[in-house]
């Protein structure tokens, strides 16, 4: 029976994931998943791809959203209220424009001396009505695409069992950056084809294949960065026809509701996968 076994949100773009046994499910994904972002002066958001050392940040929100937290060796913990409803600046997402409530000048200067680079912290504001595409359509804060992120523990498995032909280490779960974790699918790459699931009382619909990029060579407990792997294994069996190599599933919430791990994850569609 394939069941979920690991939830995890990220606060803050970048950076470090916080684990949780259950969690509410929103129609951006996770409660609280991606809805901050470190962006620069200009504006334009900061990425593991560019500053790995965001990994080495650890951040944690209030369950209503109202006090973030943030964590760093050998930097002292910093709290702050959230801002919620001040003015919003324009900030850039992969090119595309968007808006965000900066949250002030101490956390800037926190994140500015953690990441050796003058940065700004902004979150979602309320009328934030990005629409992500995909075969289902739905909707996210500031995550690269949509809503909900899941890899199953076979599809892993694959990977480091390709990764040891070559002599390469395993790598572990969080190197992907996942939000859902499956266990329990015999066939890796199932995630790629199971079209509609419900876990718990939500419900969600496949939208892509998650491509993936630089940050895939950086390690999320070091910050350190490596390569080639795991990008040239992957490249070798999970090359994209439109380019890219793809490793996991992206998902847009159709049912907002709690999800534990432990449920059970039941296909209610299954569909040719993506190539």
């Amino acid at each position: 029976m394939p069941v979920v076994t690991e939830l995890t949100y990220y606060p803050v773009k970048g950076c470090a994931g916080v684990p949780v046994d259950q969690a509410r499910l929103t129609p951006a994904g996770l409660a609280h998943d991606r809805s901050f972002m470190v962006v620069s002066e200009e504006g334009v958001f900061r990425t593991q791809r560019r500053d790995p050392r965001l990994t080495l940040i650890r951040p944690g929100v209030t369950h209503d959203g109202a006090r973030l937290t943030f964590h760093a060796d050998d930097f002292e913990p910093l709290t702050i209220d959230v801002d919620a409803s001040g003015a919003a600046r324009a900030v850039e997402l992969f090119g595309t424009a968007y808006r965000g409530i900066d949250q002030g000048d101490t956390v800037a200067g926190w994140l500015s001396s953690v990441l050796g680079a003058p940065s700004r912290l902004v979150r979602v504001p309320p009328d934030h009505d990005r629409v992500t595409d995909g075969r289902t359509p739905g909707t996210s804060g500031y995550a690269d695409s949509s809503a909900v992120h899941l890899i199953s523990r076979a599809t892993l498995a694959l990977l480091n069992r390709k990764l040891g032909e070559r002599g390469a280490e395993p790598l572990p779960m969080n190197r992907f950056r996942p939000n859902i974790v499956v266990d329990g699918w015999p066939e890796p790459h199932t995630e790629d084809r199971a079209h509609h699931l419900t876990l718990g009382s939500a419900e969600l619909g496949y939208t892509k294949l998650a491509v993936r990029c630089a940050v895939t060579m950086v390690d999320q407990d070091t910050a350190a960065r490596s390569g080639p792997e795991p990008l040239r294994t992957l490249a070798g069996y999970r090359r994209a026809d439109r380019g890219g190599v793809v490793f996991g599933a992206k998902y847009a919430v159709l049912r907002p509701g709690k999800v534990s791990v432990g449920d059970e994850v039941v296909v209610g569609e299954w569909g040719e996968p993506e190539r």
